[in-house]
């Protein structure tokens, strides 16, 4: 199991990655991984103009990431009155995130899910009881 630490750091990684960097140094600078990113937004509005996207999160702490994840590209997330809570609208084009915004959200989404699953698990077996399989399935009984 990582610690916080170490969650932080794969976060980091996956965010380098996704920007592009090529050397260490470009690795370390996030500055300069968010500007190659806005650029690529801005040449982008040209040949692909921005149209509205609507993504349903599963849970809060997906979207918490997504809108971070938005807000950090300089985008502006919202929803509509009486959307979900879970739901997240944004103006964005297709192909930014088709290549970029939601392959690293997936990637970052799902080692965020599997740390939070295993600190959930962990706690509830400290602290509240130590089996924590899933639950027995049975077949429903059917009336003759």
């Amino acid at each position: 199991m990582m610690n916080e630490d170490e969650l932080i750091q794969k976060l980091g990684r996956i965010e380098a990655l996704f920007a592009g960097a090529k050397t260490e140094g470009e690795k370390n600078a996030s500055v300069h991984a968010l500007e190659r990113i806005q650029k690529k937004l801005s040449d982008l509005q040209v040949d692909d103009p921005a149209v509205e996207y609507k993504f349903s999160m599963t849970n809060h702490w997906s979207k918490k990431l997504f809108i971070a994840l938005l807000r950090r590209y300089g985008l502006k997330p919202y929803r509509y009155r009486r959307q979900r809570h879970t739901t997240v609208m944004v103006k964005i084009s297709k192909s930014f995130v088709d290549e970029t915004l939601w392959p690293e959200f997936t990637e970052l989404d799902k080692t965020l899910n599997s740390y939070l699953e295993s600190i959930t698990s962990r706690i509830i077996s400290e602290s509240i009881f130590t089996d924590s399989e899933e639950m027995v399935l049975k077949e429903p009984k059917y009336l003759n």
